[in-house]
């Protein structure tokens, strides 16, 4: 499936002001506290906002209500501060509900036409950081309509037809969901391809292999790079299916009904490049599944990026001295001048955390909502918007810090020796011999304990050595000792052996589009 990404914005909304705090001479009293610390209700805030109950903007929503509400629940309720992000998706649904509602005869094809040019009007003033975003207006959809009205008046009354703020939002999301999606798959193919040709520089290396972080087998280093990236393309796997069930249209469900004016569904989802309109109003309002499942596979994501992180992070370090990040990933100490720290990647593992808390936010508010649309659900944008800007930096730091790093291939070729890494080779040599296993893996163990006391490894035993153990053993056991024959005698598809490894670098090349 071919995904075109399309521009996101993920600038950091901007946030309220510090209270500034003079220097006070001596000690500080109550008095000075109270002047650094307004009360709450007087806290300035850096986008428009009214400055009286006087002065309040009455609410779209209003007309049965005779006060306004308090500044502490307008500050409370107000969304405005980070879903403004949503204002590309929220013009570009309400262009396609304006002209669908001219198509049904609801509205004016001249209505229309002046709708379309204010959106656009719109557009481009928040392009250019001129529009003024309001928190009295609580949210996107209110800025934006608000805005519409002051600019053409009364043509721009008539777009909420048969269209409320619940199935508004839930479309803005899924169409930022798409975007993001997009973006993230662009960014995993580059890591992925990046993993590949750094797999490509070193073939012929073998690396120890670990599991419980003891040494076990050999490995080809090119071997382990593309576990990476195998796990990369699950995680895109689980994105494109992820889009195909976001990509379904709720504009038109209303509040949770639907409605009785004569509107055409599928016309907006067609216009929208939706796959087709969603079939039930209440669920087409109510569900974050679409929400759920994008921070799940971004959170799956995140742990490989993880585990990446500390076993470079591992690799980095004196103990191991395997790898060496260059200077342009890596950072110092503040105190200790010779310091020279995997940060990013370390910063990876951190900021992982962060993406599965994301996750868990979106799971624990939804877990008590009644059917339909619960106002809990504005909760949902803050960590969706957090876990897709993290995924994105993760993705792309990871990216730079492989096309910055190699690998010690003396220091690993040094190590290589320790941790009796040819035991498993040596035990397939002895069912070969037509020992059952279970009988060689004692075989190869009391092989090893004889190792031990002799302080040797098992390629540097004599043949009588190996006989004293049992009589199996003939001068082609050699064969099957130290960890370039060892590497050599894998043969099963998957495997670590040099044939399949080389057979696994060149199927992701041409599946990456890599050339030669």
């Amino acid at each position: 499936m071919a995904f075109t990404s399309q521009s996101l914005i993920f600038r950091a909304a901007a946030s309220p002001p510090c209270p500034r705090i003079a220097p006070s001479p001596g000690r500080v009293t109550l008095r000075d506290h109270r002047a650094a610390f307004p009360p709450l209700a007087a806290a300035s805030t850096s986008m428009a906002s009214s400055e009286s109950e006087d002065k309040r903007e009455a609410k779209l929503w209003g007309g049965r209500f005779e006060e306004g509400v308090t500044d502490a629940v307008e500050r409370f309720t107000e969304s405005i501060s980070y879903d403004w992000q949503l204002y590309k998706y929220d013009i570009m649904g309400s262009k396609a509900h304006a002209s669908m509602l001219a198509g049904q005869g609801l509205i004016t094809a001249t209505d229309r036409d002046i709708i379309l040019e204010g959106l656009d009007q719109i557009e481009r003033l928040i392009q250019e950081g001129k529009f003024e975003w309001r928190k009295d207006r609580e949210d996107v959809h209110m800025n934006i309509e608000a805005a519409l009205i002051e600019r053409v008046g009364e043509p721009a009354k008539k777009l909420h037809t048969a269209r409320s703020r619940n199935d508004q939002i839930v479309t803005d999301l899924r169409l930022w969901c798409r975007d993001a999606i997009d973006k993230i798959l662009i960014r995993i193919k580059q890591l992925q391809v990046s993993l590949v040709i750094l797999a490509s520089k070193y073939v012929d290396l073998i690396v120890p292999g670990y599991t419980h972080l003891q040494r076990a087998q050999p490995v080809l280093l090119p071997h382990l790079l593309l576990s990476y990236v195998e796990q990369l393309e699950r995680d895109a796997g689980r994105l494109v299916n992820c889009r195909e069930r976001v990509n379904f249209c709720p504009l038109g469900a209303c509040a949770l009904a639907g409605t009785g004016l004569p509107i055409d569904r599928f016309q907006t989802a067609k216009d929208l490049k939706f796959t087709a309109p969603m079939k039930n109003s209440i669920d087409a309002v109510s569900d974050r599944d679409f929400v759920l499942e994008f921070l799940a596979a971004n959170s799956i994501a995140a742990v490989h990026l993880s585990r990446i992180g500390e076993e470079w992070v591992l690799w980095a370090s004196e103990e191991f001295g395997f790898l060496t990040p260059s200077d342009k990933v890596s950072t110092g100490s503040s105190i200790m001048p010779q310091k020279k720290n995997p940060d990013p990647m370390e910063l990876v593992r951190g900021k992982s955390a962060r993406v599965v808390g994301d996750l868990m936010t979106v799971l624990t508010l939804c877990k008590g909502l009644p059917q339909a649309y619960n106002r809990d659900l504005q909760e949902d944008k803050e960590p969706l918007f957090d876990s897709v800007k993290a995924v994105l930096g993760m993705l792309e730091v990871c990216t730079e810090f492989a096309q910055n790093i190699s690998f010690n291939s003396k220091r690993i070729q040094s190590s290589l020796p320790a941790g009796y890494l040819d035991a498993t080779t040596l035990a397939d040599y002895l069912v070969k011999k037509g020992i059952p296993f279970r009988t060689s893996h004692e075989i190869v163990g009391r092989s090893v304990a004889l190792c031990v006391y002799k302080q040797c490894q098992l390629a540097e035993l004599e043949l009588d050595d190996l006989k004293s153990v049992h009589p199996v053993f003939e001068g082609d056991v050699y064969e099957y000792l130290g960890v370039e024959n060892a590497v050599n005698k894998f043969i099963s598809y998957g495997s670590t052996g040099s044939e399949q490894v080389k057979k696994q670098l060149e199927d992701w090349r041409i599946q990456l589009g890599i050339s030669s």
